[in-house]
């Protein structure tokens, strides 16, 4: 069976199941991501989530944890950058054959997983490279008029999006996991058949005895 042109498995025995080594290959990263993300929840909390007066030198404390972060020797990037692509091999593994359950919770996934690498690529490495450079204030004229965001805003900024990064890929967790249960509910409604239907044959056959 074909779905949006894609080759599709009726039964779900026929295809990759969500207890593969393809799942583990789109979990295992996306964790690994929101460990990140969790580790800056502490500088994030006091920007976003609290009305209290931040301390004196508390965006100094961020700006500098910000340009360390981005500082890191180039071994920490590409380690991030090959853990994303784990994350999308992942994906083209489990959407190679899949069943219908498949492309809709992979499918949802996948759309979850590209998004969240936007935020990165647009939001957080941009917002990094602002920080070293520290051009808060500097004014630079486009065509609509704007203006580039002060200090604080930017960092906010920087925040919102870490923020948006980690529900995003709560969501390919909970898909997931989703896609796990169903998958396991279909297994066991299925045996629950399967005996149904043995007892039955049993029955007539024994009836047939008889007569």
């Amino acid at each position: 069976m074909s779905f949006l042109g894609l080759k599709t498995f009726d039964d779900p025995n026929r295809a990759p199941s969500s207890g593969s080594f393809a799942t583990y290959m789109i979990v295992a990263p996306t964790s690994f991501f929101l460990g990140m993300l969790f580790s800056s929840f502490p500088y994030d909390y006091p920007l976003l989530w609290t009305s209290s007066p931040l301390p004196p030198t508390f965006l100094s404390d961020l700006e500098t944890h910000l340009q360390f972060l981005h500082a890191s020797p180039p071994l920490i990037p590409r380690i991030l950058h090959f853990l994303i692509v784990v994350g999308f091999a992942g994906f083209l593994l489990k959407l190679f054959k899949p069943s219908e359950a498949n492309l809709l919770f992979d499918g949802a996934s996948l759309v979850l997983y590209v998004v969240g690498v936007i935020v990165y690529i647009t939001n957080i490495i941009k917002g990094l490279r602002v920080v070293t450079k520290g051009e808060w204030d500097a004014v630079v004229q486009v065509a609509d008029g704007e203006e580039v965001v002060g200090r604080e805003d930017s960092l906010k900024v920087l925040a919102a999006s870490n923020t948006i990064l980690a529900l995003v890929l709560v969501g390919v967790l909970v898909l997931q996991a989703g896609q796990w249960y169903a998958e396991r509910r279909e297994r066991e409604e299925r045996a629950q058949f399967e005996a149904m239907e043995k007892k039955e044959g049993k029955g007539k056959g024994g009836s047939k005895k008889k007569q």
